[in-house]
């Protein structure tokens, strides 16, 4: 299926363009993490606030787009994609300008999981028009070059950050992701057709989403591959929350230095996922996510062995981590396509639940782990690899029997 096009021949740029913007909505809530991230010491200083405190703001977040995406998901099956994605754009400004303004790290907190809410529309939607587009290795490669839009933010979001910080404080960076959520809504009024279709959107209902989500939750093959997706997350997630901590206190980093070694994370991860509809196509989305998981496993295993043997050196964990990366940018786009492919007439409710359950599984590896938190590389690298090899597990559990090298979405297209 694909959006019609009143020029046959302007069918590459209409996809390009709704990659772009597709890509630009998804990117918001990650900027407002990334983009906040060397901010995390400066806030608490700011507002005389434990590191705990701090990270709750960042937890919170975490938390309100898991838990906002199943809404957004089933609203955009009822409603079609593009009102629920207004509306989560407006409750994204409107709280992005409260943060700005908040004068305590409690009312943070709370505007931060309003925040989060809005959010969820970017976070769930577009993949839910990915799949009303296209299936198989072909949705790989959109899916793929969505990962390129998206990952742009951890590249230049902590770089932006940085300065934006320099030039007028914390505050600032929520006036710049007030502004880029913006020029999200532009772009989406412009140039995003709508890919829901009347008849499908008058087909669902509320009963019908927590049918759906029943199904879902009963669908042991699409929760193995959500939640290998998750594992790889969870890592991700809770370097997330302890780099800035680890690498600007312990290591002595700037937010400038700190910002350029979390964006190598990015570049492995964009550089990778444009492969994933290649490597689809000629060895299988199955094979793919066996080989980079199982290589994934073996690497953060190698860098939590060097830590409990008391290394210490700087470069052997931004480097090893820089493998992990890319590796997690072959295992998250081809586990997510392989979630929904079987599940197109509930792609917004099962992209959400993805989002969710992906979202809240991170939310709490922050947590556990920010417990066990002393501002050392060690109980950072602990969470990173468990995550890892979690998903290891995950995937030859979900995907040891399978050994086809194509799946029945790859031949229709």
């Amino acid at each position: 299926m694909s959006v019609p096009s009143s020029n046959p021949s302007s069918s590459s740029s209409v996809s390009l363009r709704m990659v772009l913007i597709l890509g630009l909505l998804s990117a918001i809530g990650p900027f407002a993490i990334d983009m906040y991230l060397p901010a995390l010491p400066q806030i608490g200083a700011s507002l005389d606030a434990p590191v705990g405190a701090v990270q709750a703001s960042l937890t919170a977040f975490f938390i309100a787009l898991g838990v906002g995406q199943p809404v957004f998901g089933s609203l955009s099956d009822m409603w079609g994609r593009k009102n629920p994605l207004y509306l989560g754009l407006v409750i994204f400004v409107l709280a992005s300008i409260g943060c700005a303004l908040a004068q305590d790290i409690h009312t943070l907190v709370i505007l931060r999981f309003v925040q989060g809410l809005g959010a969820a529309a970017g976070m769930a939607i577009p993949r839910a028009v990915v799949r009303d587009l296209h299936t198989g290795h072909e949705a790989a490669r959109m899916m793929s070059l969505l990962m390129l839009v998206f990952s742009v933010s951890p590249i230049l979001a902590p770089l932006a950050g940085s300065g934006v910080i320099a030039i007028g404080g914390w505050r600032l960076v929520f006036w710049a992701v007030t502004m880029a959520a913006v020029l999200g809504l532009a772009a989406m009024v412009r140039g995003l057709p709508e890919t829901r279709d009347a008849a499908a959107r008058l087909s669902s209902s509320v009963s019908d989403a927590l049918k759906a989500y029943a199904l879902l939750m009963r669908d042991w093959h699409y929760l193995g591959l959500v939640f290998i997706g998750a594992c790889a997350l969870a890592g991700f997630f809770v370097y997330l929350a302890g780099s800035p901590f680890v690498l600007i206190n312990h290591y002595g980093l700037s937010t400038t230095q700190y910002s350029v070694a979390f964006a190598l994370n990015a570049v492995a991860f964009i550089g990778s996922a444009q492969f994933t509809g290649a490597l689809g196509k000629r060895f299988g989305l199955v094979n793919v996510v066996k080989v980079a998981a199982s290589a994934s496993g073996v690497v953060m295993a190698s860098l939590l062995a060097y830590y409990l043997l008391g290394g210490e050196k700087l470069a052997v964990l931004i480097g090893l981590y820089f493998v992990a990366s890319a590796l997690m940018g072959l295992v998250i786009p081809t586990t997510s396509v392989l979630a929904l492919e079987e599940h197109g007439e509930i792609a917004g409710t099962a992209s959400a639940l993805l989002g969710t359950l992906q979202m809240l599984t991170g939310a709490v590896a922050m947590q556990v782990v920010g417990v066990f938190s002393n501002g050392k590389p060690l109980p950072m690298v602990i969470g990173m690899a468990a995550g890892a090899l979690c998903g290891v597990l995950l995937t030859w559990i979900t995907l040891g029997g399978d050994n086809r090298t194509t799946r029945a979405a790859d031949a229709q297209d």
